[in-house]
């Protein structure tokens, strides 16, 4: 089966059918460990030889071999394809997509546009460099990055012209990616300092000349900054696929762990309250809290008909997005600064001839601030304050990771409350100065300030994914200051003393 070249998104639907129905999985690399998530629970993850899978399979098990790019294009698919027939045992070929063609397409390269001649060599075979050197399209060279300059120079006997453009690119199609436009004359000079690995391409042709017009993956605004997200596993992953798509590697760090209240007692007694018309409103402060009170409502068999004829506020977007799915659209909103102190600028006042009950419900964390309940009280409502769940702060992450934030291994932080600020700093370390912290809003900026770190940017507003998109637009304006200055964008871990610099 044909895993790929790299990019785990790229694997062909009929790889992901057969993973999921597999006995076994022997993996070619182990950088193909992420295709593991279609397998089944309980899937039997080996390197093994060519017999041994046989036999596996000749017992009636069905065996996944993995191989990197496509199993038909320089692999040793064809002996293996015998000892299965010796054994009398069924295979099937599965495709993969090339690294030829998909790394050139992520790189900007397009193989066969101007001139239709595409050619594909094994280094690792001996070669008559002579006679590729007369292909007049794009040639793509596996297996040598390091004879590349022997390459060049005997691509240049050949007849091809020393000014002939050059891209060699290495971890293709995945955040590591790393592209050099060159030319055979200047292979030498531009790769000294490189410090490329297999597996890497070398292309060679005008389309190369491409690139310029058609790179989207390299050029992406946080392409291979490695991100930080201190969050609960829950809330993190909206955000790491948001950053994923902006070209980032999110690292997921619990620092807050959300757990129910140590006396339940409280909780079911707002519950009962609320569905006997104790109160006029309630209010969510987080999308935590409706959790919490939709689990409660299971618990007791309800459902969103209790809040008919309540009426319910959220603080931002994502408590009411939350709100929305449980089946409750949110009365109050607000809609200039979503925190406690914007919902109560809006909430209006209570009036004895409008409002037949003066009583608000609030469940929330048990470290919430007085914000809420001193404005709601000042506008003559009485606030049932109740403790929802507890976050306490998790366990610490393990070493690799603590060295990263303490040495300046993460290009960014996004610090989401004020609570992941204090939490992160007590369970691993203060991030490097060149780490980017990027914060929620102005109360985290404070906490972060508080701890002696420098906050880079913050959200419009208070909300995930614009603390994400900020994120993205100081990445692109550093990149772009970069570019006009003449000088080569870095990533911030790139500027830590001892930080390996490459050109992008």
């Amino acid at each position: 089966m044909g895993a790929g070249p790299g990019d785990p998104n790229l694997l062909t639907l009929r790889a992901a059918e057969l993973l999921a129905k597999a006995d076994a999985v022997v993996l070619d690399v182990e950088t193909q460990t992420p295709l593991l998530r279609h397998c089944r629970e309980g899937v039997e993850v080996a390197e093994l030889s060519g017999g041994d899978f046989v036999r596996r399979a000749a017992r009636g098990q069905l065996v996944v071999r993995l191989v990197e790019g496509d199993p038909m294009l320089f692999s040793s698919i064809t002996e293996e394809a015998a000892a299965c027939t010796a054994a009398e045992v069924d295979f099937e070929i599965v495709p993969g997509v090339p690294p030829a063609t998909a790394v050139l397409t992520y790189a900007g390269i397009p193989p066969a546009t101007a001139v239709p001649e595409f050619r594909i060599v094994d280094a690792a075979q001996e070669q008559d460099w002579a006679a590729h050197a007369a292909c007049r399209g794009t040639l793509v060279v596996y297996n040598g990055i390091g004879d590349a300059v022997a390459i060049g120079k005997a691509l240049i006997a050949g007849g091809k012209p020393d000014t002939t453009p050059v891209a060699v690119s290495s971890g293709g199609t995945t955040t590591e990616q790393y592209t050099v436009v060159s030319s055979l004359g200047r292979l030498q000079a531009d790769l000294k300092h490189a410090g490329f690995t297999e597996p890497a391409l070398i292309v060679v042709g005008e389309a190369v000349g491409q690139r310029d017009k058609l790179s989207w993956f390299e050029t992406k605004p946080l392409f291979g900054w490695r991100v930080l997200v201190p969050r609960t596993k829950e809330q993190s992953r909206s955000l790491s696929e948001q950053l994923v798509a902006y070209g980032a590697v999110p690292e997921e760090v619990p620092t807050i762990s959300v757990e129910p209240p140590r006396t339940p007692q409280q909780m079911d007694r707002a519950i009962k309250g609320l569905v006997t018309g104790r109160y006029e409103w309630v209010a969510f402060t987080s999308a935590n809290a409706v959790k919490a009170v939709r689990e409660k409502f299971e618990e007791y068999g309800l459902d969103a008909r209790a809040f008919a004829g309540l009426k319910v506020a959220a603080v931002g977007d994502a408590t009411s997005r939350a709100l929305v799915e449980f089946g409750v659209k949110p009365d109050l909103l607000p809609s200039g600064e979503q925190s406690s102190e914007g919902l109560v600028a809006e909430w209006p006042p209570y009036d004895s001839m409008l409002d037949p009950i003066n009583r608000v419900l609030l469940p929330r964390a048990d470290i919430s601030t007085d914000t809420l309940v001193a404005g709601l009280t000042e506008l003559g409502w009485e606030c049932d304050d109740v403790t929802a769940y507890r976050t306490v702060r998790a366990a610490p992450p393990p070493a690799p990771i603590r060295e990263a934030i303490k040495g300046g291994g993460f290009d960014a932080v996004l610090f989401t409350s004020s609570s992941t600020v204090r939490n992160l700093v007590g369970i691993a370390g203060k991030p490097h100065n060149v780490t980017v912290i990027a914060v929620i809003g102005p109360q985290t900026a404070k906490t972060a300030e508080e701890f002696g770190l420098r906050v880079d940017v913050m959200a419009d507003k208070p909300s995930a994914s614009a603390l994400a998109a900020a994120v993205a637009e100081f990445g692109a304006k550093q990149r772009q200051a970069a570019l006009v200055a003449g000088d080569i964008p870095r990533r911030p871990s790139q500027n830590r003393r001892g930080a390996r610099r490459r050109a992008r």
